[in-house]
């Protein structure tokens, strides 16, 4: 039989980054590390080319995680799900740290993206962990009906940033971000990203912002153009919900993912029979003890683990927010 199990993240140096993700680095928990880098992004579990997850606990520890789905097959992701993906495991789990702003950026739905890059396209939420007094995030613009002409004519007068849609933020604060919506998160937040996997992204617009040499980021606004949802209503992007004390509370439900939080505070028990799906669980605050069988394991905060779709019911016990994850 399986068990919970662990993976190591894999940091991503990026120009916005700063120096938060490398306490987790340092506990031994990550790879390939320069304490040096500014690094953004923390990947938690993924199966993008290239930066396939390894499984760092147990008896499958240094397998990747398309080696396991190759072995365990619907045991481990669900039946319905390896019929549909193979061994491509379908979601990208990140943690980002923004110590500045991100660029502008949209990305192409699976139609474009399958057309393009021979990709799946990239429909996202956020979950904010951390986030500075006064810290916003672009999602969507102010004006709903923006037309593709007005879109154009904001881009080439360098003034897209007048006409996005900016919200501030608290920790807690959750956004669906469908393919096709413009958005940028801001300077200050700390978050966790789930997302189709894919690494197709279209910077638009980067706030004039220079490399260490001097040099502008490529942009992408040919490609973006046939990407934005233009009608994207951004109020409908905000996701409002009410925590229950160890009850398991809908986040985000799309045919991509569904995401919960638990606010745990002693123990929280969950039937698994039905899904036929894993089921990821990542603690966004404290810590928690994740039991399946005969098998604990303790997460801090950020750690993540993937309950296998074979499993029954999991028990988790601790105090703090646990995230839930699977595919319906």
């Amino acid at each position: 039989m399986l068990y919970p199990i662990r993976f190591k993240p894999l940091l991503k140096e990026r120009i916005w980054g700063g120096k938060e993700l490398l306490a987790k680095a340092k506990a031994g928990k990550a790879t390939k590390i320069d304490p040096t880098k500014p690094y953004g992004e923390s990947w938690e579990l993924s199966a993008v080319e290239g930066d396939v997850s390894e499984v760092a606990n147990g008896f499958l520890k240094k397998n990747n995680l398309e080696e396991i789905i190759e072995v365990y097959m619907g045991e481990l992701i669900g039946d319905k799900i390896y019929e549909k993906y193979g061994l491509t495991f379908p979601l990208l789990i990140k943690s980002l740290d923004c110590h500045d702003v991100l660029s502008v950026q949209v990305h192409p739905d699976d139609k474009l993206a399958a057309e393009r890059h021979n990709s799946y396209g990239k429909t996202e939420m956020w979950y904010v962990v951390g986030a500075e007094p006064g810290a916003a995030l672009n999602v969507g613009f102010k004006d709903n009906n923006i037309s593709r002409e007005e879109y154009l004519a904001a881009v080439n007068e360098d003034r897209l940033h007048e006409i996005l849609n900016k919200i501030e933020v608290k920790v807690g604060d959750t956004f669906f971000i469908p393919a096709g919506t413009v958005h940028a998160l801001g300077k200050g937040i700390e978050v966790v990203e789930v997302q189709q996997t894919s690494d197709v992204t279209y910077r638009i617009y980067d706030w004039n912002r220079t490399d260490d040499k001097g040099n502008p980021r490529e942009l992408h606004t040919a490609l973006a153009v046939d990407a934005i949802d233009f009608a994207r209503d951004a109020e409908s992007c905000i996701m409002r919900y009410e925590e229950k004390t160890n009850k398991s509370v809908n986040l985000v439900d799309c045919p991509y993912f569904t995401t919960n939080i638990i606010a745990l505070d002693g123990e929280y028990e969950r039937e698994l029979v039905e899904l036929d799906s894993f089921v990821l669980y990542i603690c966004t605050e404290g810590e928690a003890e994740v039991t399946m069988g005969e098998h604990s394991e303790k997460l801090d905060a950020l750690d993540l683990v993937m309950i296998p779709a074979e499993a029954d019911k999991v028990s988790i016990s601790g105090k703090g927010r646990v995230m839930e994850i699977y595919i319906k």
